[in-house]
């Protein structure tokens, strides 16, 4: 089954595919280079020399035996390091994953043990005249350096739960929801943070209802954020220290919305003592609403969505502690 075009699975899966058309010819050339060499440590080093020219984003080439003991050197463009000579990689990742029936294999990403970083290994069978398995051929490759396209995946538009820390789950029926200094200026809160967002440029806000802040993003700097506490989110002056800006054209949730959707973050505040929302976030550009219940549980979701489904349906469960 192929993963939804345009998801994060779905990019990882082409860019996997991309990668084995690059690499299955030039490890199947080292393999058989190899096969006629196998045995003889010079031999093997000078045909994975050959091909690692070949491939400029290879870190290391190298020959292994049948139980994964390294019986080539190390080879790189840069010449030869005998020193994983008879290196024993049983233990690695790649050695840990089947090998298809067609000999090859990309390994799953994982993090190397030198250089600390995401890496992969692509694997080819070493084999005789008669066809046996004599080996492997392995070649590593340190992800920032692969010639792929890296496509930016689309973040899904669908309703995401996130179970959140257990232990915070497992006393949740012992807790009840206490005042804080926001709750107790909500009206002021809500109206300063519908101002921002409607008339100054803030395209993304989170209020941290227990912990009185707010953070929030402007598209004049969207590269930083803003904290801001609970003296700032009760003086609508504020809005004196921000340029005012034309709510954005690219925004999919308009601007007669937003206070509904933080009036839905009040109710759910308020909604139960023992389940309510710790914290909420709406971002108008790609419309998605993040709330952060007393059971720590996470929900992301459509701002529409949100708003259709009512206080009702989160007061009757809501899937709060299946998320």
């Amino acid at each position: 089954m192929h993963p939804p075009k345009g998801t994060l699975q779905e990019g990882i899966a082409r860019q996997r595919e991309a990668l084995k058309t690059m690499l299955r010819t030039p490890l199947a050339r080292a393999a058989a280079g190899c096969g006629r060499a196998w045995g003889d440590r010079a031999g093997m080093n000078a045909a994975l020399i050959k091909v690692i020219k070949t491939l400029p984003a290879c870190k290391f080439m190298y020959a292994l035996d049948t139980d994964a003991v390294q019986v080539s050197d190390n080879v790189s463009r840069e010449g030869l390091i005998e020193s994983d000579y008879g290196r024993d990689r049983s233990d690695r990742p790649y050695m840990r994953e089947a090998v298809p029936s067609q000999d090859f294999l990309l390994s799953r990403a994982y993090i190397s043990m030198r250089a600390k970083r995401p890496s992969l290994t692509a694997i080819q069978i070493v084999r005789g005249a008669t066809g046996r398995a004599l080996g492997f051929v392995g070649a590593d490759f340190d992800l920032r350096d692969l010639p792929i396209t890296r496509e930016l995946y689309e973040e899904p538009k669908y309703w995401r739960q996130i179970r959140g820390d257990p232990a915070i789950r497992g006393t949740v029926f012992h807790q009840t929801r206490s005042d804080s200094v926001m709750d107790q200026n909500i009206d002021t809160v809500l109206g300063v943070m519908e101002e921002l967002i409607v008339e100054h440029g803030v395209f993304h806000g989170k209020l941290h209802f227990s912990s009185s802040r707010a953070t929030i993003w402007l598209v004049d700097d969207p590269y930083n954020y803003r904290l801001l506490d609970i003296e700032a989110l009760t003086d609508p002056d504020i809005c004196l220290t921000l340029p005012r800006r034309p709510y954005p054209d690219k925004a999919v949730v308009p601007p007669g919305k937003v206070r509904v959707v933080l009036d839905t973050f009040r109710a759910l505040r308020f909604m139960d003592e023992m389940f309510y929302l710790r914290a909420g976030s709406l971002n108008i550009f790609n419309g998605m609403v993040s709330l952060t219940f007393s059971c720590d549980g996470a929900h992301y979701l459509p701002c529409d969505d949100f708003l259709t489904k009512g206080i009702d349906f989160w007061v009757s469960g809501g899937g709060l502690m299946q998320a």
